[in-house]
């Protein structure tokens, strides 16, 4: 009997999470597509969580039961923030699929670096996402034409280094071989470069 009404009300916390999230994304301003899908998250585990507490058909559920409940919920709407239109609105794994079904399903292979560098920034307004996520995060201001890392994005940035330096994967396979290269990608960059701010 339990279990039937855990899994009922799960079933309408999916409804209601996304309901709230198609709402929110038609009708609603958006400034970040993963906090905003986040609080939706939180909206629906809230309407939800009114309806377990107040609700006669689960009188038969503990707090404690209730709580874990609610901590679930918490935890799918967080997976589906992180796992969907966060995924879909950031991936050049879809991107790149994508844009192979809008040329006709494919691109020569020495293209790509073109259609990255021409077509996906352009297209996916690359640089306005990313600077307006990171103005949002607190981690960069900008100051008189000038991206500034914040203190928080100074310590995120260090945070990611060490953990892209020491806990990214040495042999990752890339384009049939496996480096380590991308635990360290400025490793062959550039300092001779013209676009610092002083």
């Amino acid at each position: 009997m339990k279990i039937g009404r855990l899994v009922a009300i799960t079933a309408v916390f999916v409804v209601v999470l996304l309901a709230t999230y198609v709402i929110h994304s038609l009708y609603l301003r958006v400034n970040v597509v993963f906090y905003s899908a986040i609080l939706d998250g939180i909206i629906a585990t809230t309407l939800c969580s009114a309806l377990l507490w107040g609700g006669h058909w689960f009188k038969v559920l503990g707090p404690v039961e209730k709580l874990q409940l609610i901590v679930i919920w918490l935890l799918l709407g967080y997976g589906f923030a992180i796992s969907v239109p966060t995924v879909l609105d950031r991936s050049l794994s879809f991107y790149i699929l994508e844009k192979m079904e809008q040329r006709g399903g494919g691109i020569r292979e020495n293209a790509f670096e073109q259609v990255f560098t021409k077509e996906y920034v352009k297209e996916d307004r690359l640089v306005d996402v990313r600077l307006t996520e990171q103005l949002q995060s607190g981690t960069i201001v900008i100051r008189d034409g000038c991206v500034l890392l914040t203190d928080k994005g100074r310590r995120l940035a260090s945070i990611s280094r060490f953990f892209r330096n020491n806990l990214l994967p040495k042999h990752r396979l890339l384009m049939g071989t496996y480096t380590d290269t991308l635990t360290d990608p400025f490793r062959d960059s550039t300092s001779d470069v013209d676009y610092r701010c002083q």
